[in-house]
């Protein structure tokens, strides 16, 4: 069973050939996803509408669904960022090296800079802007602290194993 890479109105996902993709997850229209990242299984990432840019060595983990807004901006996806389990991510920003909770919901025209941290569960409402180096949580969410440096590690680390185990299954095979 391989993934769903399809084509939508003509435009077929861009993805390294490094980058592991589920079989049963799910990669449509005008998405490009970079080097060493991996896309887990039952995730849904749909640039139908808009465009959607993963970067290199960021996790979207199972059953995460990413999707874009017609009438604004598409999602913009920085390197190294953890995306856990069932969270949704719509129309936003997410700069490099960030951390997405399991089941966070980031909504349109949100942004979480560089380092950023939303906590699991959380809402992160329109037009949003999570600091770098804080943590937010709550539905909605909004500034709880900043993050400690062990937690910003956590980060980094994060991100480095799940391109790691990426790879693994990359060479492992179908």
């Amino acid at each position: 069973m391989a993934a769903a890479i399809l084509p939508y109105r003509g435009v077929l996902p861009k993805i390294a050939p490094d980058v592991w993709v589920a079989p049963n997850a799910a990669v449509i229209g005008d998405v490009e996803i970079g080097a060493g990242s991996g896309v887990w299984f039952a995730c849904t990432i749909r640039g139908d509408v808009n465009e959607i840019r993963i970067g290199a060595r960021t996790n979207i983990q199972d059953g995460t669904v990413i999707h874009v807004s017609s009438d604004g901006q598409g999602t913009y996806i920085g390197d190294g960022v953890t995306i856990g389990h069932m969270a949704v991510i719509h129309a936003c920003t997410l700069g490099d090296g960030c951390f997405i909770g399991m089941g966070a919901v980031i909504m349109d025209d949100a942004v979480v800079e560089p380092g950023g941290m939303v906590a699991a569960g959380a809402l992160v409402t329109p037009g949003k802007r999570v600091g770098a180096g804080q943590l937010w949580t709550g539905r909605p969410a909004r500034h709880t602290r900043d993050l400690t440096p062990e937690e910003s590690v956590y980060i980094a680390t994060s991100a480095e194993r799940y391109a790691a185990l990426a790879a693994e299954y990359l060479a492992a095979g179908p």
